[in-house]
């Protein structure tokens, strides 16, 4: 084995490491994945993770405040570019990410998004519908697109079908932000400072308007979960077991009392998290509540 080799194989090791500490469901949704895609995927959340920490108290909790974290996230992206220009990098987790993105073939089209939805965290505090899509696109969306790159690397497919899988790679990222968003109202607006939401107040937040922003979440899950199928063999249960335990959080948040939501974090039990996961092996795809049942509940509220 050579330097470079080494060097690849230790990145690697240091990015998957950081992921895992970082996300149990994302471990666990992981292990689902072919090795080579898994490895791909995992390069992918690092940088995410890190990107995440910047912004979402890492360097004020070093003392620092959000001037040099908006330095530190330039330099990130900076050096970001430079190692997919390159093929190199001396940070592990961005040569990591810069070897996937060459090999599986995206660049800046969709990590320029991903910083600049990093930087609207820094300084914007709330949101309108158009910096929220924004911000959502960035944020979530393009990740789903890289990950989408690294599942569907070497597979034939045309461009309709590609557009199909592009949009429920979007959906399922958008979907994934939402969820967490909705979950974290209170967490997002007490410790950071932020409302995401357009037009939603925590110290007001109604059923009316929980029902409402889960019926968008549910919109997104039944456009991903359509075109899961057509996902290579190798990716598919990974993905199903993502979209079961987020389809099953929006269940569990539709269930939990708006006032309620405001105080405490909703999570899927780990034996649910266990069912979900025996289904994805087995080969099924969770079936999001449909529209006319999601209406039907907002308007019982």
């Amino acid at each position: 084995m050579n330097r470079l080799s080494l060097y690849d194989r230790v990145a690697d090791e240091t990015a998957s490491t950081v992921i895992r500490r970082y996300s149990t469901s994302f471990g666990l949704a992981s292990r689902l994945l072919d090795a080579r895609v898994r490895q791909h995927v995992e390069n992918i959340y690092a940088l995410v993770r890190v990107a995440d920490e910047i912004v979402d108290g890492g360097v004020t909790d070093a003392g620092l405040d959000s001037v040099h974290a908006a330095r530190y996230l330039n330099e990130f992206e900076a050096e970001t570019e430079a190692a997919m220009q390159s093929g190199y990098s001396t940070n592990l987790v961005v040569h990591a990410f810069a070897r996937t993105a060459r090999e599986v073939g995206f660049g800046t089209e969709l990590t320029e998004p991903f910083f600049h939805s990093m930087r609207m965290d820094l300084t914007d505090t709330e949101h309108d519908q158009a910096s929220f899509d924004r911000y959502v696109y960035g944020s979530a969306e393009v990740v789903g697109l890289m990950c989408l790159r690294a599942f569907v690397q070497g597979m034939p497919i045309d461009a309709e079908q590609d557009e199909r899988l592009v949009t429920g790679a979007r959906a399922l990222g958008a979907a994934f932000q939402k969820v967490n968003f909705l979950r974290d109202l209170a967490a997002d607006f007490e410790t950071l400072g932020r409302s995401y939401f357009p037009g939603i107040r925590v110290d007001s937040f109604t059923e009316e308007e929980k029902h409402r922003l889960l019926d968008d979440i549910d919109a997104d899950l039944r456009t991903s979960a359509a075109v899961i199928p057509e996902l290579p063999k190798g990716s598919r249960r990974a993905v199903a077991l993502a979209q079961g335990l987020f389809a099953e959080l929006s269940v569990r948040l539709r269930k939990t009392p708006a006032e309620q939501l405001v105080r405490a974090r909703v999570r899927v039990p780990d034996p649910v998290k266990a069912r979900i996961a025996l289904g994805a092996l087995a080969g099924r795809t969770p079936r999001p509540r449909p529209a006319a049942a999601t209406l039907s509940i907002g308007a019982a509220s």
